[in-house]
């Protein structure tokens, strides 16, 4: 008996836990698996707090009195050309909700890309138009557009040129 101990004992003694390595933190490919990314998140929380100015509005920054930039051709939008376009008489809101070109009574000769500033805007409103019909099966193309120009006419600029139902034309008052 004393030998079977002295046999467990010795037995014993020789085995040991093999080693273990703990790691505590995760690989950076564990880590983007799991939807963490400390890298751009200091870059995130570096950029919020970083200054920059205030957005304002065109508006904002005339009533501040800030004249507004006189701006290339090429870096206006269609919406303002048409504005500006609609004050001059070189262009008309048409009684159906479409634009006309009204060289009779434009203060400019030879407006350049008028024609293509024309289709583009008329087939971007024809879109619209028949996006709205989509929403409201219900009404005719006539009915939309009468509507959409009703609310569209709120937003013109003063003095813009207008067609009356019976096919004339009147500037727009505020």
């Amino acid at each position: 008996m004393k030998a079977a101990m002295f046999c467990v004992l010795v037995a014993s003694a020789c085995v040991r836990a093999p080693n273990i390595v703990v790691v505590d933190r995760a690989t950076a490919l564990e880590m983007e698996a799991a939807g963490k990314y400390p890298r751009l998140d200091r870059e995130l929380e570096t950029a919020a707090i970083g200054g920059r100015p205030a957005p304002l509005s065109r508006e904002q920054m005339e009533a501040a009195g800030q004249p507004r930039p006189k701006l290339d051709e090429s870096e206006t939008t269609d919406a303002e050309r048409v504005d500006e376009l609609l004050v001059i008489a070189c262009l008309g809101e048409g009684f159906d909700g479409a634009l006309v070109e009204t060289q009779k009574t434009c203060a400019v000769k030879n407006v350049p890309h008028l024609g293509t500033l024309l289709e583009r805007t008329n087939r971007d409103r024809s879109q619209v138009w028949e996006w709205l019909r989509t929403q409201r099966p219900a009404r005719s193309m006539a009915e939309v557009r009468r509507a959409w120009r009703e609310v569209h006419l709120r937003g013109l600029p003063c003095g813009a040129q207008l067609q009356r139902a019976d096919g004339g034309w009147e500037r727009k008052k505020c």
